[in-house]
């Protein structure tokens, strides 16, 4: 099963029976942008499209680096008179970080992990010690120093070899995702000289301890296509390929299993699920297929003791459910109901221990973990009375163990990592967030969860957060965020930075749309493929009831969501655009149609179980209909604030760039519209936890610029 991938006291609020006029904040000597007009004729199924700015999507040409600074150069000049306030707001969400941070200590084949920050640095520090947190702390690697010299740092993949001598890590200073694979051993502390290239970043080790398995991807499309074995010492180029993925909507992953007894290579796509298995202590044998694919079979493996554990929706369970086989077993037929499925309940997932089997649940939108023993004398749920949260469990990395480590928090709560005894039922706090803020008393927020009625009368959940005192009169500003694809589904949670827009009277609101799994998989099936107007239907009625509700007005409703809900915001503001004052779409997926015709760009063969294969005629003419944009008109738009990255590899930067363009061309308003391009980075954004604050800083002026808000 895949998951895939966030605001009272005002001294002045402005009331208006109509949109809020922005005249005096809008004036400018700078001119905007005037992006050159080339227009290309896109044909397919009879149907011709003019893409005026088709020429956008060559990133190593001149001219278009140079409009992208032109973008940047005139969002930079339009916003200076908040300057002075973006680096308040960024000093004020840096304080309440506590810098000299640290995760909690878990352990694994004899030694602590540790992940920890300094003050003053943006990279994390990975560290170990051998036996037992007293210890001498052994530095694995310090980001900040790795990080020298690089516009954009990110390491992933960290895997320890079971000799625990020696790890593999994975480098990206691109942001492109493309990663480069080293060794370093971690008693001397040197690198092995080979570099692999063009891989996930992810690797894994056989318990011979010198044979490395991992992934590499195309280099056009970046499909993980490829299973590569790799022997230390030896060079990359002599790496032998184990497996490769043929069919070009699958991706292919290579993992150990909690039991460190088996090598798993996976293939997934949307819709269906393979994986082949191989003894982590023979890893020069071949692997074997574990069951074959078929559209629309998907599950999850896991290895205990004589079984293989199968969290799946075979049978038409789509909600899953789990079973049970033996690990010499070749068939379908003997796989065994362990949790049988169940109509109201979505299984998330699975924590297997030697006496407890604990899993992940989610039920009427609720995240629930459930426990029972092998020997069913105990079978419980753990208690959570929150009205709205989010409960996962983290890392648990031993069998042999009756201690559950799960997170807790919401929307008005610190995240906490809780260890729970699942014997006597007792849980001690971890670790709590830290707010590094003498005035902040989570008792001065209140959340709540309501239910907006779409129009063909489904139910939608809202998750609301705001500070206690404010009053439904409509003057509220809002900020509603919104996600609702691939069944990703945005658990409210707490966010210091988010306090930053609460303090100063916002009311924070995450609509659950469908197309993410918040009630069940059903809920993500329904925002889908000929489902997929749902998705944004379901976010303007929730707009339309907030309003109707009196927590906000037009002129202070704001709307937020990116990648996929960026393609969210391109959809309502076509639809609704009267809804909202302004629009924040970070790296919007809003070029649908195009992207998805062209299979050399990353993700989109891999996608048509999401959106549709518009070389098929009927999802061409559905996806016409919603694709931002395809569907700009000459029209109002809200104020906007649209943001990229250069080198985003899932939505390429020309989409937010050339949706721009045509904006400016088209709509009849002189509300702000802004192009802001990461040069340096990707989908993601900074890498850095202080320059990431500093993105999230200029979205937030952005919106209390709207409400003439200023300190």
């Amino acid at each position: 099963m895949k998951h895939f991938l966030p605001f009272l006291a005002l001294s002045f609020i402005f009331v208006a029976s109509c949109k809020k006029d922005n005249s005096d904040i809008l004036k400018t000597d700078t001119k905007a942008p005037t992006a050159e007009k080339q227009p290309k004729t896109l044909s397919i199924h009879n149907d011709d499209r003019v893409d005026n700015y088709y020429w956008m999507n060559d990133r190593e040409d001149p001219k278009i680096i140079d409009y992208l600074n032109s973008e940047n150069d005139y969002y930079q000049e339009s916003t200076a008179h908040t300057k002075a306030f973006q680096t308040d707001l960024f000093e004020e969400m840096k304080a309440r970080i506590k810098e000299d941070d640290s995760s909690v200590p878990y352990k694994l084949n004899g030694y602590w992990y540790q992940v920890r920050y300094e003050t003053g640095k943006d990279y994390p520090i990975y560290t170990r010690r051998k036996g037992s947190l007293e210890a001498e702390e052994e530095i694995m690697f310090d980001c900040n120093k790795m990080a020298e010299d690089h516009a954009y740092f990110s390491l992933g993949g960290i895997s320890i070899s079971p000799d625990n001598k020696y790890a593999s890590f994975g480098i990206d200073t691109v942001s492109r995702r493309k990663y480069t694979i080293q060794i370093k051993n971690l008693e001397t502390g040197e690198l092995f000289p080979e570099k692999i290239e063009m891989t996930t970043g992810g690797s894994t080790w056989a318990n011979d301890n010198k044979t490395l398995f991992y992934t590499r991807k195309e280099e056009q499309t970046l499909r993980s296509n490829q299973i590569f074995k790799h022997k230390l010492d030896n060079s990359a180029e002599d790496d032998v390929i184990i497996f490769e993925e043929g069919d070009e909507t699958f991706n292919v992953y290579v993992y150990k299993t909690k039991s460190r007894d088996y090598i798993i290579i996976g293939s997934s796509s949307t819709m269906s699920d393979e994986y082949q298995i191989l003894n982590a202590n023979t890893p020069d044998a071949d692997f074997k297929l574990f069951s074959e694919r078929r559209r629309g079979l998907e599950y999850d493996l896991a290895h205990y003791k004589d079984d293989f554990f199968i969290l799946t929706n075979k049978d038409e369970a789509q909600n899953f459910k789990l079973m049970k086989t033996s690990i010499g077993s070749t068939s379908e037929s003997d796989w065994e109901e362990v949790i049988p499925h169940r109509k109201d309940i979505l299984l998330e997932g699975v924590d297997i221990f030697n006496n407890f089997l604990v899993t992940s649940e989610r039920y009427n939108g609720l995240s629930r973990i459930h426990v029972q023993s092998w020997n069913e004398s105990d079978d419980y749920y753990l208690p959570f009375t929150s009205e709205t949260y989010s409960a996962i469990t983290t890392t648990n990395v031993d069998f042999d163990t009756n201690k559950l480590r799960y997170s807790f928090n919401s929307l008005t709560t610190p995240a906490s990592v809780i260890e729970f005894d699942m014997v006597d039922k007792t849980e001690k706090v971890l670790k709590e967030q830290q707010v590094q803020d003498p005035s902040f008393d989570k008792d001065n927020y209140m959340s709540e969860r309501i239910w907006a009625t779409a129009k063909d009368g489904t139910e939608i959940p809202v998750s609301l957060v705001y500070k206690k005192g404010i009053k439904r009169d409509g003057n509220n500003p809002l900020l509603q965020y919104g996600y609702g694809s691939y069944g990703a589904t945005m658990d409210p949670y707490f966010s210091t930075t988010r306090l930053s827009l609460l303090d100063r009277g916002f009311i924070y609101a995450i609509a659950h749309v469908r197309g993410g799994e918040y009630l069940g998989r059903d809920w993500y099936e329904k925002g889908k493929l000929f489902h997929k107007k749902n998705t944004f239907t379901d976010f303007i009625d929730v707009s339309e009831y907030l309003i109707d509700q009196k927590y906000t007005l037009p002129e202070h409703l704001y709307a937020m969501g990116g990648s996929a809900g960026g393609l969210l915001m391109g959809a309502v503001i076509n639809m609704s655009p009267e809804l909202y004052n302004g629009v924040i779409a970070a790296v919007p997926f809003v070029d649908v149609v195009t992207t998805m015709l062209d299979e050399s760009i990353p993700l989109t063969t891999g996608e048509y179980d999401e959106w549709g294969n518009p070389n098929e005629e009927e999802y061409y003419k559905y996806i016409k209909t919603y694709s931002p944009y395809d569907n700009v008109e000459a029209k109002e738009y809200p104020n906007m604030l649209v943001t990229t990255g250069l080198y985003d590899s899932q939505v390429q930067y020309w989409e937010p760039a050339k949706w721009v363009a045509k904006l400016r061309e088209l709509k009849t308003d002189q509300n702000k519209l802004y192009l802001d391009t990461n040069m340096d980075a990707g989908h993601g954004g900074a890498s850095g936890r202080f320059e990431a604050l500093r993105e999230l800083s200029k979205d937030f002026a952005f919106l209390l610029d709207l409400e003439q808000i200023s300190k």
